[in-house]
């Protein structure tokens, strides 16, 4: 049979079983198993106990549980709302008032994290209910949250900016800093569409408070101090490389902790809450992560993303049209893969096309990396989708509705660095030299 063709098949079968209320997790694993027992001739109880296992037994994820119960912290004690307090004044004026909050937060929690589920369960529990206490729109900040999770990728250090660089054989550095400028120009796209829908909506904005003096604004500030100088410490140990990614989330866990005693808002109830609340996201999702690596094993077996990579090769197409197919081509196996498989599995044939074509792999990296945020919002296996789906209880469908116009300042990031490729490859020019 034809690899399409089991493809779509595939992809039906993941469509009936989602729509028919089946986990997340086991829709991902009943694909798997169903294409390797029928479409070919591997054994799928052997590949689903390894994936489950190799999946899982990572130390880069280790990260992801600590960055979550981090954020259980700060949202369990009143951390997080003074952190909302502090914010409040110097954004009361800007159009959109807080909701710009899950931008910066996403966007500056991410350069820490370095994954978009951390990233996104994080910033959710924290600015989620803050948001809605304060009567703003829930499905603006749902689609602002799924699609600026996916900062965590996009703002270095970066797993999948770190599996492209060994594919490529890229310089890791040079990846790392092409992609601070995109990052900070879709945090301005993100914002900038913000402001826009409230000044059209704005009977869906809490009001303005009264105007404040600027001594009352760094008066009020000081409720910044503790989250602020945290988020600092996190960031410098990681830039200065005094800790992996995985010891600085301890050192968050650790700090939030002493932050919540300074403040005489840590109690026992709270303490265990948070635990189990972060046992419930982190299991959540690392169940998730095992049926992707399952369901991704299937795909390598049945060549679907190798066949797709190969009939763009034989079209023998101009620089400009190529882009625009391995657009569509990553946009559809971003349907059914994660982001470091869709590299990892179609990079030895796109790659020298790439070349060949002109491309600098620099640039390559950073619009593939764009290109598989849009997959971390893109139904049916969209992943941040899945992880706010399983927090707020809300359809993935919806959400994934909710994040369209924030989807569309993505296409807008991408079309922009490919007529503005120097937006990519200016800051690794001026730090490190021109790459002859």
């Amino acid at each position: 049979m034809d690899v399409l063709m089991v493809g779509g098949i595939l992809l039906l079968l993941m469509m009936v079983l989602l729509s028919g209320g089946v986990w997340i997790a086991m829709t991902l694993a009943i694909c798997g198993w169903v294409g390797q027992a029928f479409f070919t001739s591997t054994a799928p109880g052997k590949n689903l106990f390894s994936a489950f296992w190799e999946s899982n037994a990572s130390w880069e994820l280790a990260a992801l549980p600590l960055f979550i119960w981090m954020g259980e912290i700060l949202f369990r004690t009143k951390l997080s709302e003074e952190m909302f307090e502090g914010l409040r004044p110097w954004l009361n004026r800007v159009p959109g008032r807080l909701m710009h909050t899950t931008i910066l937060g996403c966007g500056i929690f991410g350069s820490v994290s370095g994954s978009s589920a951390a990233t996104c369960a994080t910033i959710s529990k924290v600015a989620l209910p803050e948001l809605m206490k304060r009567g703003y729109d829930e499905k603006l900040a749902l689609g602002s949250l799924a699609t600026a999770g996916t900062l965590g990728i996009l703002i270095p250090p970066s797993i999948t900016m770190v599996v492209y660089a060994v594919a490529a054989d890229a310089s890791i550095i040079r990846i790392f800093l092409a992609g601070f400028l995109p990052g900070f120009l879709l945090m301005a796209l993100f914002s900038g569409y913000i402001g826009w829908w409230s000044l059209r909506n704005p009977d869906k904005v809490p009001a303005a408070d009264p105007p404040s003096s600027f001594l009352q604004k760094i008066k009020q500030s000081g409720n910044l101090i503790p989250c602020a100088a945290l988020i600092v410490f996190i960031c410098w140990v990681l830039i200065a490389g005094y800790a992996t990614a995985t010891e600085c989330a301890a050192y968050g866990v650790v700090g939030s902790l002493g932050l919540a005693l300074w403040s005489r808002s840590l109690t026992w109830q709270n303490f265990k809450e948070g635990l189990m609340g972060t046992t419930r996201t982190s299991c959540m999702i690392m169940f998730i992560l095992a049926g992707a690596a399952f369901l991704t094993k299937t795909m390598a077996f049945t060549g679907i993303p190798r066949e797709l990579a190969e009939w763009v090769d034989a079209m023998h197409l101009s620089p400009l049209a190529l882009i625009s197919v391995l657009v569509v081509v990553y946009l559809i196996l971003g349907t059914a893969l994660d982001g470091i498989s869709m590299i990892v599995l179609t990079s030895a044939v796109v790659l020298p096309m790439i070349q060949k074509a002109g491309f600098d792999l620099v640039w390559f990296g950073i619009f593939i990396v764009l290109l598989v945020e849009i997959a971390e919002v893109t139904p049916p296996v969209g992943f941040n989708l899945f992880v706010l789906q399983n927090m707020t209880g809300k359809d993935s469908n919806l959400i994934a509705k909710a994040a369209l116009p924030f989807f569309g300042c993505l296409v807008v990031c991408i079309l922009l660095i490919t007529v503005f490729p120097d937006i990519v490859t200016f800051l690794p020019d001026l730090v490190m030299g021109v790459d002859k």
